[in-house]
């Protein structure tokens, strides 16, 4: 089969939609970029405070669950990633962490010298548009633009002073790869009061080029090969048959989707395959395994609803809010999921935080179908552990594409992560015991002062907790013969695959995953170039 492209690139979220924009920077490459969902064109999507509207509509996600197990007190959990242009990004709360410089030396020792911080930190300056402008540790004029919150009330400067007294150090860009203890607002993906998402940022410029081709509404089935070299991919454009020959197939479908594919493909655990009838193209058992993800809790305190955002999304204000947004782009509605994080120290002798907190002043109604904002004032503190310990595995159930896979989470399998449990929460309610926040708070609503002991704390953490959607792992990188990709990405046992996304952080970074999402794809592109050079 004659090659159409010299790249066919499956996903077009954080990671895809950033290859698509680098490799097709080479005229003389040809790129297909493939999306199973459809344009990002819902309003909805790029109104910052619209995502509780599009994370609830299954046009624009995909409905991941998890399989119900002690550690989620037995219920499934909702893992939703995005189906349209720009992917997750697309969806998100838009808060931009890039992980920390110790993060990606560790990565590069398990795996190579291609993804130390060194050069990862170069991809974050190239990529970025920074509203705090260029220095030594981030971008001034890349495609992506990153903003701080411009609405800053008494509340959340009281929240930040808190975490100063507690012995945080209050920073303007709060992305420090030393990654010490530290507390500001946090830097989100908005400009002028839109969604910056991958699609935005990178995508929209590149598909300007002739060059770069780009298919939506095409749900992959499977990976085509040749023997063991791929030669491209098959499956389904708006329900019908296509294919499209390729000379490297680039996954980049997330750290949910990307393991799947490659089951399906014949790549992955030998038996899983079997089960299936599906052709073993190659045994690779790290494919799906490996599987982690933060599992916070939400806390919540009323406060005097003067200080609290919660008014603002009430009635006449929340009329007022939205024209305010529709007039000027400005306002409550164009802010982020959360406007502030603190990273800490749950021991002061560790070398480094292993809390995240995203902070936020207003609370929501869980009780409430659908979810609003509560009637009086609140903070919302959501906080989890950086660095689970425990690892879960995905395995699809069938060669169906459409159906999605089986994914065990196995939280709190591990003893390190069971106690961190009463360490983070404990820190939670110290920080707010801090003036000048102390005073402010009335109530603590959620999970409530009746969690104390800890059994109690281990229950509040089981009935109140969930995933942060920042799930990574199941295509794991390393220079052993047993990882799932080598260091230069490429899917071992096979040629001309490569994976290009969260899957392949072998360990949890520290904070959300947008950012080294497309982080890796701006270094996967550099590599990609070095090899097509030589």
């Amino acid at each position: 089969m004659m090659a159409d492209y010299d790249y066919v690139i499956v996903g077009a979220g954080s990671a895809g939609c950033v290859l698509a924009y680098r490799l097709s920077e080479d005229p003389n490459i040809r790129v297909l970029l493939l999306e199973a969902g459809g344009k990002d064109s819902h309003p909805f999507i790029h109104m910052p405070r619209g995502l509780a509207r599009v994370m609830s509509n299954l046009r624009y996600i995909w409905p991941y669950m998890t399989k119900a197990e002690p550690g989620s007190n037995n219920v499934a959990e909702s893992w939703a990633r995005g189906r349209t242009l720009g992917g997750s990004s697309a969806v998100n709360g838009m808060v931009y962490v890039r992980g920390a410089a110790p993060d990606f030396d560790a990565l590069a020792e398990l795996s190579s010298d291609d993804w130390n911080w060194a050069h990862i930190g170069e991809a974050y300056r190239a990529m970025e548009a920074h509203e705090l402008g260029a220095a030594a540790t981030r971008g001034g004029r890349g495609p992506l633009r990153i903003t701080l919150p411009e609405d800053r009330p008494a509340l959340a400067e009281k929240v930040i002073a808190a975490g100063e007294a507690m012995g945080l150090v209050r920073m303007d860009d709060i992305n420090d790869p030393a990654d010490r203890e530290r507390v500001g607002y946090a830097p989100r993906t908005i400009f002028k009061g839109k969604r910056q998402s991958a699609a935005v940022a990178f995508l929209r410029p590149a598909m300007k080029r002739p060059n770069l081709t780009v298919h939506t509404g095409v749900l992959i089935d499977r990976i085509l090969f040749d023997g063991t070299r791929a030669t491209g991919v098959t499956g389904t454009r708006d329900g019908k048959p296509v294919t499209y020959a390729a000379d490297e197939t680039l996954v980049a479908a997330g750290a949910l989707a990307s393991p799947a594919l490659l089951q399906r493909s014949g790549v992955g655990p030998a038996d899983t395959l079997r089960a299936l009838d599906i052709p073993i193209v190659a045994d690779n058992p790290a494919i799906g395994a490996n599987l982690f993800e933060h599992r916070g809790i939400v806390f919540q305190w009323r406060v005097p609803d003067r200080l609290s955002m919660n008014r603002l999304f009430r009635g006449a204000r929340l009329v007022a809010s939205v024209l305010r947004y529709r007039f000027q782009g400005k306002g409550v509605m164009a802010g982020g999921a959360y406007d502030m994080a603190a990273y800490a120290k749950s021991d002061p002798s560790l070398d480094r935080p292993d809390l995240q907190i995203l902070m936020a002043p207003f609370t929501f109604d869980f009780t409430a179908l659908p979810i609003r904002v509560e009637k009086h004032g609140g903070l919302n503190f959501c906080i989890y552990a950086i660095r689970p310990a425990a690892r879960g595995h995905l395995r699809i159930t069938t060669r169906d594409p459409s159906t999605l896979p089986d994914i065990v989470p196995n939280y709190g399998s591990h003893d390190d992560d069971r106690a961190m449990i009463g360490k983070m929460i404990a820190y939670a309610r110290r920080y707010v015991g801090q003036a000048p926040l102390a005073p402010l708070i009335e109530e603590e609503t959620r999970p409530g002062a009746r969690y104390a002991s800890d059994e109690q704390i281990a229950s509040a953490y089981l009935e109140y907790g969930y995933a942060n959607y920042h799930a990574a792992g199941t295509c794991r990188m390393g220079k052993d013969a047993a990882s799932a990709v080598d260091p230069e990405l490429s899917v071992r046992g096979v040629q001309h695959v490569r994976v290009v996304d969260t899957s392949v952080f072998p360990f949890m970074l520290a904070g959300n995953t947008q950012a080294p999402a497309m982080a890796i794809a701006w270094r996967a592109a550099d590599l990609l170039r070095r090899n097509t050079k030589s």
